[in-house]
């Protein structure tokens, strides 16, 4: 590079032209003088005049042509010369470009890897900072028991035993304090709940600090299993954050019952209380009218059925195919169906651009259409006209045993009591009342209102 380099500091030297082989013009002469044009010239000498001439003539010639080839050799040489040297101070530029290029490259490099490790270091400082800040605020600023706290800790067998029986001791706190809530004295402060439990205050404020602090080290430590179940549950009307509270309150309830001296680890027996609490939530809080337990149970069987159904037979399943696979009735199967359904709203519109609603073209009830309303007046009336043709007693009792005037039927032990009478009596009054209703002709005018 450097060679290349020194070359185009100079301009390049053309090829020397050397014309020695060429001879000189005296040297095509004759030796000997011409004689001069006023001598007289004899045949002879004419004749040896000519053919010097001639000779002399085509020396001249050739060397001439020789001269012009010399003269082209030159040119194309030179042409060759300047080509090169282009050629060369073309390169040494590239060449100077080039080892540019590479130191800018480099100092490039040097400066992208000093920034990327001056990022590092301020991520590194800022995690430690946000780590030690989250330490302190969990454990109350005692100590810091964890760098990194965006991921589990695992727990020793010592450390679940001691979690379990302070989560348990602040279960019975809780208990105690709810009793006394439920004897009507209203939220119990400090000292009255400590007096309560037989503890002093400072021994009863210790106790739930620790019982608090075990409750936050026991879901930091469990929320990775808690996420995995809870991820299992997605899309059955709760939603992912939902799932985890959910596990997070089953968690605490199996650490509260867990036994260490059985020899069995925390995570194997809180896991069945992780998944229950999941799915009793799924099952009491995802739909706005909650299903039986065993009516869920069965839902999920029915679904399961028909999804395979549906791929094997290519079509959506009756009911009496999906009862068969089930093994349950055609009714059950049809009722929990139809209990799936989500409710509509009465104010949901029928179409997009209309603002016509479910609830303007849905009849009511019976009793408020004006036709169901005249015919029971008109029904009443009737049956006035028919009571009165008995006395005053049998009248009576047949209201009371009917409800006819708007209250509840009575039983002819109730009508007794009422009128003084005996039970059998009543009953003996009221058939005869009943019979003399059937002879009357009138009694076929209310027949129009059996429908």
């Amino acid at each position: 590079m450097a060679t290349m380099c020194s070359c185009s500091n100079h301009p390049p030297t053309l090829p020397a032209i050397s014309l020695h082989s060429v001879p000189p013009k005296s040297s095509f002469r004759t030796s000997q003088p011409l004689q001069s044009p006023t001598q007289p010239l004899s045949s002879s000498s004419l004749a040896k005049h000519g053919l010097g001439l001639v000779s002399e003539d085509s020396a001249i010639i050739t060397a001439a042509a020789e001269a012009v080839a010399l003269a082209n050799a030159a040119v194309e040489a030179a042409r060759d010369a300047v080509f090169s040297a282009s050629v060369l101070v073309e390169f040494s530029i590239e060449g100077q470009n080039g080892c540019q290029y590479e130191i800018d490259w480099l100092s490039e490099l040097r400066d992208r890897k000093h920034a990327l490790g001056t990022q590092k270091r301020k991520r590194r400082r800022k995690r430690k900072k946000v780590s030690e800040i989250s330490d302190a605020a969990s454990h109350g600023g005692r100590e810091r028991r964890s760098s990194r706290p965006s991921r589990s800790q695992f727990l020793t067998s010592r450390e679940e035993a001691e979690f379990s029986s302070h989560l348990r001791e602040g279960a019975r706190l809780e208990a105690a304090r709810r009793r006394i809530g439920e004897r009507g004295d209203g939220e119990p402060s400090t000292s009255h709940w400590a007096r309560a439990v037989g503890m002093e205050r400072r021994d009863l404020d210790k106790m739930l600090c620790e019982e608090r602090e075990s409750r936050e080290r026991i879901i930091l430590s469990y929320r990775r299993l808690i996420s995995y179940i809870a991820k299992n549950y997605q899309g059955k009307g709760l939603s992912l954050q939902d799932l985890i509270q959910e596990g997070s309150i089953g968690l605490l309830r199996g650490v509260e019952r867990f036994d260490p001296e059985k020899g069995y680890k925390l995570s194997t027996y809180v896991y069945w209380w992780i998944k229950q609490a999941v799915i009793k939530a799924i099952a009491n809080k995802s739909r706005i009218i909650r299903l039986p337990g065993s009516m869920s149970e069965m839902l999920a069987k029915i679904a399961e059925a028909n999804t395979v159904l549906s791929t094997r037979l290519r079509r959506l399943p009756t009911y009496d195919e999906i009862a068969d696979v089930v093994n349950i009735s055609v009714s059950s199967v049809r009722l929990i169906c139809e209990r799936n359904r989500p409710p509509i709203s009465a104010e949901r519109t029928l179409t997009n651009q209309g603002s016509l609603t479910l609830q303007e073209i849905i009849l009511g009830p019976e009793e408020t259409r004006p036709e169901v309303m005249v015919s029971k007046q008109l029904m009443k009336q009737d049956l006035e006209k028919l009571l009165r043709t008995l006395d005053e007693r049998e009248a009576c009792i047949l209201r009371l045993y009917f409800g006819l005037n708007g209250e509840t039927p009575r039983s002819c032990e109730e009508i007794g009591r009422l009128i003084n009478l005996s039970r059998e009596r009543v009953r003996q009054i009221n058939g005869i009342a009943l019979t003399k209703l059937r002879q009357m002709s009138t009694i076929d005018n209310l027949r129009v209102y059996i429908k």
